[in-house]
């Protein structure tokens, strides 16, 4: 059975840089408050109408193809994580087809949110060890400041995130000691809304605390309403401390479960890439790992949170600094909403 390499890669951010301190027009808040408990500096924002999630990804793909030394043509299966799709539905990955004017392939859309990357690179491993596609364009695009609150009330989470999209081309192998070791994927719904975008949605807010609000409203009202605007509730909520005590157990288990696998401890490791969600995060795993500083590469500083995109942008750019080379022990691993999280092994 072949092992699935990445063959090619490339990412795109946006060129409208966003300081802590441009946020001060809109909230209360300070550069120290956001460093503090996020180590965030700065993010990217898109164009407000110029650039989409799939504009966005159609440059990162069409970087990863060049890169791969492949054409569009040869592309036989697109899969598209994002969790700020263009539309509510169709999804991305028909959009990312038409876009980059490619022929009739299919295109999956993953819907995992910050784990989206892991969850979408082992769906199509599967693809590539079982011979069923040869070249599968994965790509990660994120367009968060459209529906972010920017005011005190959303400062929690407003700060944290950030724009941005990055795209790999998966191929198989025969040569050995390369590609994908092994993908661990697991879930907990236990505390769903913990961690959620309420609105729009079918469930009929039927768990909020002002839900007789709707009791007698129109079926239409339910799903989108003035009522909803008024409170606030169109845009993410999030416990953050009840997030970060999930993620410092999570993260560190399933890349040991990666490790021990494949037979490796963490001192084997040339390269982590943390999900880059938060830096206070990041640096718990880093220590409780034992990992040096050139063992893990974070560019939350500079990029914000950009979810499903934030783990293969990391990536991209590692590989850019010449942090990777051929024959690497590299792992990557995520945790975020759901809650989702799971971790892949390769040889690079």
């Amino acid at each position: 059975m072949p092992q699935t390499i990445i063959a090619g890669i490339g990412h795109y951010v946006p060129s409208n840089v966003v300081t802590n301190n441009d946020l001060l027009q809109y909230m209360e808040t300070s550069d120290e408050w956001i460093q503090e408990r996020t180590g965030i500096k700065e993010r990217r924002y898109a164009h407000r109408t110029d650039e989409t999630t799939t504009t966005m990804g159609a440059e990162a793909a069409t970087i990863a193809i060049e890169r791969a030394g492949i054409t569009k043509e040869d592309i036989d299966f697109i899969v598209f994580a994002t969790i700020s799709p263009d539309y509510y539905f169709p999804g991305c990955g028909v959009l990312l087809q038409r876009a980059l004017k490619m022929k009739e392939i299919g295109a999956l859309d993953i819907r995992n949110q910050c784990s989206g990357f892991v969850y979408a690179l082992s769906v199509a491993d599967q693809f590539i060890k079982t011979g069923m596609y040869k070249n599968i364009l994965l790509v990660c695009s994120e367009k968060h400041s459209f529906g972010l609150d920017f005011s005190t009330r959303g400062r929690n989470i407003s700060v944290i995130f950030g724009d941005g999209a990055a795209a790999v081309v998966l191929q198989p192998t025969e040569e050995k000691d390369r590609g994908i070791l092994s993908t661990h994927l697991h879930s907990d719904g236990e505390s769903a809304e913990i961690l959620a975008m309420y609105n729009p949605g079918t469930h009929a807010n039927h768990w909020l605390k002002d839900a007789a609000d709707f009791d007698e409203a129109p079926v239409g009202e339910m799903f989108m309403s003035h009522n909803m605007i008024d409170k606030a509730q169109n845009f993410p909520n999030m416990d953050g401390p009840a997030v970060f005590k999930k993620a410092v157990v999570k993260f560190p288990e399933v890349i040991m479960e990666a490790l021990d696998k494949n037979g490796f401890k963490p001192a084997d490791l040339n390269l982590l890439i943390p999900h880059q969600a938060n830096l206070r995060i990041a640096q718990f795993v880093q220590q409780k790992l034992q990992l040096k500083d050139d063992q893990v590469f974070n560019n939350i500083e500079r990029m914000g949170n950009t979810t499903a995109a934030s783990i293969p942008i990391a990536l991209s750019e590692a590989w850019e600094l010449g942090k990777i080379k051929k024959g690497d022990l590299v792992c990557m691993a995520a945790f975020g909403s759901g809650f989702t999280w799971g971790s892949a092994l390769m040889k690079w």
